[in-house]
Protein backbone atom coordinates (compact mmCIF):
# COMPACT_ATOMS: atom_id res chain seq x y z
CA UNK A 1 0.00 0.00 0.00
CA UNK A 2 1.23 3.50 -0.80
CA UNK A 3 0.96 5.76 1.70
CA UNK A 4 -0.67 9.11 1.38
CA UNK A 5 1.68 11.64 0.10
CA UNK A 6 2.35 14.91 2.75
CA UNK A 7 2.36 18.40 1.89
CA UNK A 8 5.11 20.50 3.10
CA UNK A 9 3.64 22.48 6.11
CA UNK A 10 3.96 25.77 3.91
CA UNK A 11 1.28 24.21 2.00
CA UNK A 12 -1.13 23.96 4.55
CA UNK A 13 -1.96 27.28 4.99
CA UNK A 14 -5.33 28.28 4.20
CA UNK A 15 -5.77 31.43 1.65
CA UNK A 16 -7.22 33.68 4.67
CA UNK A 17 -4.01 32.65 6.51
CA UNK A 18 -1.36 33.57 3.47
CA UNK A 19 -3.74 36.67 2.53
CA UNK A 20 -3.01 37.40 6.73
CA UNK A 21 0.35 36.88 6.98
CA UNK A 22 1.01 39.17 3.67
CA UNK A 23 -1.03 42.21 5.47
CA UNK A 24 1.03 41.52 8.32
CA UNK A 25 4.22 41.89 6.11
CA UNK A 26 3.30 45.00 4.49
CA UNK A 27 2.02 46.82 8.19
CA UNK A 28 5.65 45.31 9.04
CA UNK A 29 7.24 47.15 6.35
CA UNK A 30 5.46 50.55 6.62
CA UNK A 31 5.84 50.47 10.42
CA UNK A 32 9.53 50.12 9.69
CA UNK A 33 9.46 53.33 7.19
CA UNK A 34 7.94 54.91 9.84
CA UNK A 35 10.29 54.18 12.51
CA UNK A 36 13.15 55.12 10.13
CA UNK A 37 11.29 58.78 9.28
CA UNK A 38 10.66 58.77 12.95
CA UNK A 39 14.31 58.52 14.08
CA UNK A 40 15.34 60.82 11.10
CA UNK A 41 13.14 63.49 11.84
CA UNK A 42 13.89 63.46 15.64
CA UNK A 43 17.57 63.53 14.82
CA UNK A 44 16.59 66.97 12.69
CA UNK A 45 15.21 68.52 15.26
CA UNK A 46 17.96 67.87 17.82
CA UNK A 47 20.23 69.74 15.06
CA UNK A 48 17.89 72.29 13.68
CA UNK A 49 17.22 72.93 17.70
CA UNK A 50 21.01 72.90 18.38
CA UNK A 51 21.43 75.98 15.60
CA UNK A 52 18.52 78.23 16.59
CA UNK A 53 18.51 79.61 13.06
CA UNK A 54 15.65 78.42 11.97
CA UNK A 55 12.17 78.50 14.30
CA UNK A 56 9.75 77.68 11.27
CA UNK A 57 11.83 74.28 10.55
CA UNK A 58 12.26 73.99 14.23
CA UNK A 59 8.19 73.97 14.75
CA UNK A 60 7.70 71.81 11.09
CA UNK A 61 10.23 68.83 12.21
CA UNK A 62 8.22 69.28 16.03
CA UNK A 63 4.96 68.75 14.39
CA UNK A 64 6.36 66.26 12.09
CA UNK A 65 7.28 64.17 14.93
CA UNK A 66 4.23 64.25 16.71
CA UNK A 67 2.19 63.10 13.56
CA UNK A 68 4.52 60.40 12.69
CA UNK A 69 4.23 58.82 16.73
CA UNK A 70 0.47 59.91 16.19
CA UNK A 71 0.43 57.38 12.89
CA UNK A 72 2.99 54.72 14.13
CA UNK A 73 0.49 54.44 17.25
CA UNK A 74 -2.97 54.43 15.22
CA UNK A 75 -1.10 51.46 13.10
CA UNK A 76 -0.40 49.36 15.49
CA UNK A 77 -3.56 49.81 17.39
CA UNK A 78 -5.24 49.37 14.14
CA UNK A 79 -3.51 45.81 13.22
CA UNK A 80 -1.32 44.59 15.73
CA UNK A 81 -3.33 45.37 18.87
CA UNK A 82 -6.79 45.01 17.15
CA UNK A 83 -7.76 42.00 17.95
CA UNK A 84 -10.84 40.19 15.65
CA UNK A 85 -12.00 44.00 15.88
CA UNK A 86 -12.95 45.45 12.63
CA UNK A 87 -12.73 49.49 12.42
CA UNK A 88 -15.63 51.51 11.19
CA UNK A 89 -13.86 54.59 10.90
Amino acid sequence: MSQPSRQPAADQRSIDQAAAERAAAQVSDVLLTLEHALARAKKGLAQVKKDGADRNAELALADTVQELERLRKRLLQDTYFAGDAVRLI
